[in-house]
């Protein structure tokens, strides 16, 4: 009996493994495949993004100011956010040790009421961006695949919002309704959702013509397959990037309108405490330490969410990556 040659025998070891890989592919369900694939994606997109110096220092910002919220009743007392609970705190008292960001006209600490304001501001932001994204998304997938009378009537509805200035709409909104942290939630997110809705209208209106979609619609599928198998898949990671940058948007507005008095009185943020100092005449008698410290957490917060959402769209916008 002759022995296999080398050859003979690499060919069956060959054919062996791909025996084994094809068992092993088949073994595997659409949905692992899909979550490996994401996994994939998300590592390269990691990769990426820890390359970009402005992008990881405004991700430092934001974690450090996250983990402020989150911690804060063990940063401050809540305690020191009501002026009957120490009512012998002096009164307008510069930094110091006691009180490093120094007292209010109520003798409240300074950062205790920035601490705490760090939640509320937070808060309203990304409150307000994922109603804003979910609006803007929506309308900009409905107007881009379906076209036609859909579209016209969609886009000018956003033009019409895209032509009234914000401010004084938002105002007006905040006027008529009652004061209250969701009716400032509420204003941001209806007036500042056109742009993403007209940046994703763009990119659906290209995708919905690609071969594979093409191919998939001729294989009888649905437009609600088509949209959430096809298209929105592909808009995902614009949209991510997107939202980045709608949650500075929505954090400078709730400080805007909270400081026009607009906002919730009995709540907290970065906005209502330079209210407070700017309607007491901080500003003109000196008192620099109320106003510093909120002012400056919104300066911070507003560029690290700037920062993080350009590189972020550095690496997922199709056409600057193409660039």
């Amino acid at each position: 009996m002759s022995k296999p040659s080398p050859i003979d025998t690499e060919r069956e070891i060959s054919e062996g493994e791909i025996d084994d890989t094809v068992g092993l592919a088949v073994t595997k369900s659409p949905r692992t495949i899909t979550r490996a694939r994401r996994k994939a994606a998300a590592r390269r997109v990691w990769k990426q993004f820890s390359k970009n110096k402005m992008g990881v220092i405004g991700l430092a910002i934001l974690v450090f100011f996250i983990l402020v919220a989150i911690f804060a009743p063990l940063l401050a007392d809540k305690c020191d956010l009501s002026p009957t609970c120490h009512p012998d705190n002096p009164q307008y008292a510069p930094p110091s040790l006691q009180f490093p960001f120094g007292t209010d006209n109520l003798g409240r600490s300074v950062l205790s009421l920035t601490i705490w304001g760090t939640r509320v501001s937070l808060a309203v932001g990304v409150v307000a961006t994922i109603m804003t994204v979910s609006i803007g998304a929506t309308i900009g997938l409905i107007a881009g695949y379906f076209g036609g009378w859909r579209e016209s009537a969609l886009m000018r509805f956003t033009d019409w919002f895209l032509v009234i200035p914000f401010l004084p709409l938002a105002i007006v909104l905040a006027t008529l309704l009652e004061p209250s942290i969701w009716t400032i939630i509420f204003v941001i997110g209806v007036t500042s959702w056109p742009s993403t809705a007209r940046v994703i209208r763009a990119q659906v209106l290209s995708l919905k013509t690609r071969t594979y979609v093409e191919r998939s619609r001729a294989l009888g599928s649905s437009n609600w397959h088509l949209i959430s198998r096809h298209i929105l898949p592909n808009v995902g990671p614009l949209i991510y990037a997107n939202t980045v940058l709608i949650v500075a948007v929505a954090i400078l507005s709730e400080t805007t309108l909270s400081f026009l008095g607009l906002g919730d009185p009995l709540s907290i943020s970065w906005g209502t405490i330079l209210e407070f100092a700017f309607g007491k005449g901080a500003a003109v008698s000196g008192q620099w330490w109320w106003i510093v410290p909120p002012g400056l957490a919104i300066v911070l917060v507003v560029l690290a969410f700037t920062m993080v959402g350009y590189a972020l769209d550095d690496i997922l916008n199709p056409k600057l990556r193409a660039r």
